[in-house]
């Protein structure tokens, strides 16, 4: 039943899914450790540039890449190619301050200090202590040197007094069936409601520390609307002094500018959209919002 209403759902918002795909592997380098000479040294690989990542790309191997002396270097994380995209988006310079609001484990967080150079700084928040060591742990294999963690639950950034130039905020989210086996048997429009309150909460945090002209990259790995679009409709009728900007990728769908009959802000096309049968992705969204 559950199964049936949420492919109903993704239906009326433009696709047409089945539920279960199965999604290409994939992993981005390193580069504060390795380059893409890497490559040479993955002989046992199929390896594959992903043409819309600057250091993504797709591998078929006969054993788990995981435990490969590269991956165990810090050469390569074993990241989903759709994952890779929002610090593309946020596009860090070395000398910025940036907020990553829930870093755990560490994927974008190490993928956000290896293009910072290791210069610069960013500030890692995750409010559980088990996440957190997962996420030293992944800093420390990959060689990141600019990055201060803390424990602290990222609704009150606001307590450090600190404004950013950049701020990701990867949204904990309802996930998506592409990355998790039980999905639709433990999925609900109700948990739906209450991850987006939550991610309300984030945003009105980011919002308040995030310098002027600043950069604030949302993403979801969510395709449901309350989650995605809708949150950043609210977000932009409650702070004027927000835009959206365009993300700059050449993947994905445009935002949906309307939402089971609702009418949502236009400029909502600027956001991407990703569909796993579609875009061969786990399902996800981002956008790129500058406080003015």
């Amino acid at each position: 039943m559950i199964y049936n209403q949420f492919l109903k759902r993704y239906g009326q918002l433009g696709c047409k899914c089945t539920g279960k795909i199965a999604l290409r592997n994939s992993f981005r380098i390193n580069t504060l450790k390795a380059d893409e000479k890497l490559l040479l040294r993955l002989k046992k690989q199929k390896v594959q540039k992903i043409g819309f990542l600057d250091q993504g790309y797709y591998y078929e191997s006969d054993y788990s890449l995981a435990s490969s002396n590269e991956y165990l270097q810090g050469y390569l994380y074993i990241q989903e190619a759709a994952s890779q995209l929002p610090v593309q988006v946020l596009d860090p310079k070395p000398d910025e301050l940036v907020l990553d609001m829930c870093a755990s484990p560490g994927s974008k967080t190490t993928q956000i200090a290896a293009m910072m150079n290791n210069n610069g700084a960013i500030l890692c928040l995750d409010n559980d202590s088990r996440r957190l060591l997962s996420l030293r742990n992944n800093l420390e294999r990959c060689g990141v040197e600019n990055a201060f963690l803390l424990k602290k639950d990222a609704r009150f950034s606001m307590d450090f007094g600190i404004e950013f130039d950049k701020i990701l905020l990867d949204a904990p989210c309802s996930g998506n069936y592409a990355i998790e086996e039980k999905f639709f048997q433990e999925k609900n429009i109700h948990g739906v409601l209450e991850r987006s309150r939550i991610q309300k909460e984030l945003l009105k945090a980011a919002v308040k520390v995030l310098k002027k002209n600043g950069i604030l990259v949302y993403s979801t790995c969510s395709l449901e609307p309350e989650e995605d679009e809708m949150n950043i409709d609210w977000l932009l009728t409650k702070y004027k002094d927000l835009v959206l900007e365009d993300t700059g990728l050449s993947v994905g769908d445009s935002g949906l500018t309307s939402v089971f009959g609702k009418k949502l802000n236009p400029e909502l096309k600027k956001t991407r959209r990703f569909w796993p049968e579609k875009h061969n992705t786990e399902g996800f969204f981002i956008a790129k919002i500058k406080k003015r």
